[in-house]
């Protein structure tokens, strides 16, 4: 349960490299009545490494990638969970803690690729495939977890392919991932037509200019980003690996191939490092604002609620996921 006080003024010595204080005026109030209101809910706040600085750094208890927040939601100490982030993300969240109250700020929240199949999909591919494993990101709903054999994440997929111990997986939903894994794997992939809209949009021209207009510039790519802009990169990994990397080599210069705020959110706690921004916006993600996590806390509204039965073939299948280290 959270219980901590803290000033506005503390909070906002967290975002300074990155907003004005007169910006920061406008966003104080909202900011306050946050922190009251977690306090009176017994409430946590997750927000994903993709929120704008003011929740990553203002507000939220808990940050990461889809991985980290999975892991975290099992062990949070809390009556109400606010999941700043998209819809696939608070299911998540309530899969793994059924008894809590699960809340979306905003229920239009959604995600290209968690839309971009469905569990007839998945049927369907299991019934042309029959016998070989299906592997699926957690960027999907809980309807498609619960026709799959477990869960992965761009920060666990090599590992989560290779413990299942077969030449033959079916890959799901992101073709561009899928592709980018199965050149790590010794495994045969079967994809999905899926593809994240923000990364999709990344080209390995982007990169050669990053390049050129940037020198001695270190390239960090998303593996949702097509193989080229991979292979014109100099690392590929999860958010939570590029931040990892960036904080413990601090190079003077990076360029993270993913969503915006990754580089305001680093640029805020590493101001040293010159973060070049060849960036494309989520407009899920922007969804969530203090404004929206005020009234979620303030009404308890967008509760999110799974069917049990499904609820119980796709917890089985992120519980899997969690396993593997």
């Amino acid at each position: 349960m959270t219980t901590v006080t803290i000033s506005t003024d503390a909070l906002y010595e967290r975002v300074r490299p990155v907003i004005p204080r007169v910006e920061w005026a406008t966003m104080e109030e909202d900011v306050a009545a946050i922190w009251r209101l977690k306090r009176e809910r017994g409430a946590v706040i997750l927000a994903h490494n993709y929120q704008t600085p003011e929740i990553f750094h203002g507000v939220a208890d808990i940050v990461g990638d889809s991985l980290a927040l999975a892991r975290e939601a099992v062990t949070a100490r809390a009556d109400v969970i606010v999941l700043a982030g998209v819809h696939f993300m608070a299911e998540t969240a309530k899969l793994l803690n059924p008894s809590k109250t699960v809340l979306i700020p905003d229920l239009r929240a959604g995600c290209s690729l968690a839309e971009s199949i469905t569990a007839a999909d998945v049927r369907g591919l299991k019934a042309e495939h029959p016998g070989v494993p299906v592997v699926t990101y957690v960027n999907t709903s809980a309807a498609v977890k619960a026709e799959s054999d477990i869960c992965f994440t761009s920060g666990n997929a090599v590992k989560v392919v290779e413990s299942l111990g077969t030449d033959r997986v079916i890959l799901i939903p992101d073709e561009h991932l899928a592709a980018n894994i199965a050149r790590d794997c010794d495994v045969e992939v079967i994809t999905w037509p899926g593809r994240c809209e923000v990364h999709d949009r990344f080209t390995a021209a982007d990169i050669a200019q990053v390049r050129a207009d940037h020198e001695d510039v270190l390239v960090m790519a998303h593996p949702e980003c097509p193989p080229e802009v991979v292979a014109a990169s100099d690392i590929s990994g999860s958010t939570a690996q590029m931040v990892a990397h960036v904080e413990r080599e601090q190079p003077a210069r990076v360029a993270l191939i993913t969503e915006c705020s990754m580089s305001d959110n680093i640029a805020a706690e590493l101001p040293e490092v010159e973060m070049v921004r060849p960036c494309n916006l989520c407009p899920h993600m922007k969804r969530n604002n203090l404004g929206n996590i005020r009234a979620a806390l303030e009404n308890l509204r967008h509760e999110v609620r799974i069917d049990p039965a499904v609820a119980r073939r796709a917890r089985a299948a992120v519980e899997r996921m969690l396993e593997i280290r």
